[in-house]
């Protein structure tokens, strides 16, 4: 797909949408993960925005839960059920949403104490490994939610990861 050079100025983010297979059990474990309850919650039926969204239809139901300065929409497809896509975060068109915290080690230790299976231990970026210098020691975790959204908790160094 081409696209042309012309900046298109889009610099604030306003939510990232999550599709999850089974609503409820979603809201727990983001409500669990952010401390915070849905702010809004409901259903949608539409033809004209299923097709918005190269879809006939778009029967579901959703709940967003709101960070500061973020929207998560958990999104779960009526009509059509999706199949899952058991993202890895080598392949391309995955994504992954990272939470800022202040001390990983202390939330880190928190959430596996809590039941959180990590994809692996926590790392931190190395001299060598990385570049900018602004990256060193920044450190990261990377987690799952119940439907495989890659997930990550980032202690930002520098002026590394706004």
């Amino acid at each position: 797909m081409a696209v042309a050079a012309t900046p298109m100025n889009l610099t604030r983010a306003a939510h990232v949408g999550i599709s999850v297979s089974d609503l409820d059990a979603s809201i727990a474990f983001y409500a669990a993960l952010t401390g915070r309850e849905p702010a809004a919650a409901g259903t949608m039926d539409s033809v004209p925005f299923g097709r918005s969204q190269g879809l006939p239809v778009a029967t579901l139901r959703y709940a967003t839960i709101n960070l500061d300065g973020l929207g998560i929409d958990l999104i779960q497809f009526q009509d059509p059920v999706g199949e899952r896509t058991n993202g890895m975060a080598n392949r391309p068109g995955s994504m992954h949403l990272c939470l800022k915290v202040d001390d990983l080690g202390a939330v880190y230790g928190r959430m596996r104490a809590a039941g959180y299976a990590f994809l692996g231990e926590d790392y931190t970026f190395r001299a060598g490994e990385v570049t900018p210098e602004a990256a060193l020691g920044t450190r990261v975790a990377y987690f799952n939610d119940p439907d495989g959204t890659n997930l990550e908790i980032i202690e930002p160094k520098g002026g590394f990861a706004n």
